[in-house]
């Protein structure tokens, strides 16, 4: 017994009039001979071979298969309520953005350069042309970016820091104004006096 809710599968995708052709020749093939093995190369080329050799009137039986299976589907996915997809939680304009690392520090003083040189470049072809040009860098030559990079996530730390406590307190302030709606003061939540 699910005490739980149930878990509802996904309804299986429909298949075309081939599909359905392929999968009789199949059962097919393995009833008349079932100790021959063929490869998927060599299957898909013999079932090629005999889908465009047999009649229309064969492949309507087929075609006919594929409407009733789409129709399947297309019943089966109306019903079906499926996942429901988490939304992205929004960012807090007043929270303070990550810092760009050492790389991409790198980048913003060398993309204005790269592009003047290549104007047909796109922004993929300079961020590869970059990533070259970083990773062809000494650690010392890469260190005056660490050094900003490690900076900028000091500071970082810092607003981020102030930006918890700020908005911790906001959060106090909403909660407490809550329970004055309903009567109750810290003192009172304190005692436990209702």
């Amino acid at each position: 017994m699910n005490m739980g809710k149930e878990i509802q599968l996904r309804p299986k995708a429909n298949v075309s009039s081939y599909i359905h052709f392929l999968l009789n020749y199949r059962n097919k093939f393995k009833e008349q001979q079932p100790n021959t093995y063929l490869g998927f190369k060599e299957f898909s080329r013999k079932c090629s071979e005999k889908w465009r050799s047999i009649s229309k009137h064969e492949k309507a039986k087929y075609e006919a298969l594929a409407k009733l299976d789409k129709a399947r589907y297309q019943e089966e996915m109306m019903n079906y309520v499926g996942k429901k997809k988490k939304k992205r939680r929004k960012r807090d304009p007043q929270a303070p953005r990550r810092p760009p690392s050492s790389f991409l520090l790198f980048c913003q003083e060398h993309y204005a350069q790269l592009k003047r040189e290549n104007p047909n470049w796109s922004v993929v072809q300079v961020a590869k042309a970059s990533g070259k040009m970083w990773s062809a860098k000494t650690d010392a030559e890469k260190q005056p970016y660490e050094q900003k990079a490690a900076l900028l996530r000091a500071k970082y730390q810092e607003e981020l820091q102030i930006y918890r406590k700020q908005r911790n307190a906001r959060k106090g302030l909403k909660g407490s104004a809550k329970n004055q709606h309903r009567g109750k003061t810290d003192s009172d939540k304190a005692d436990g006096s209702n």
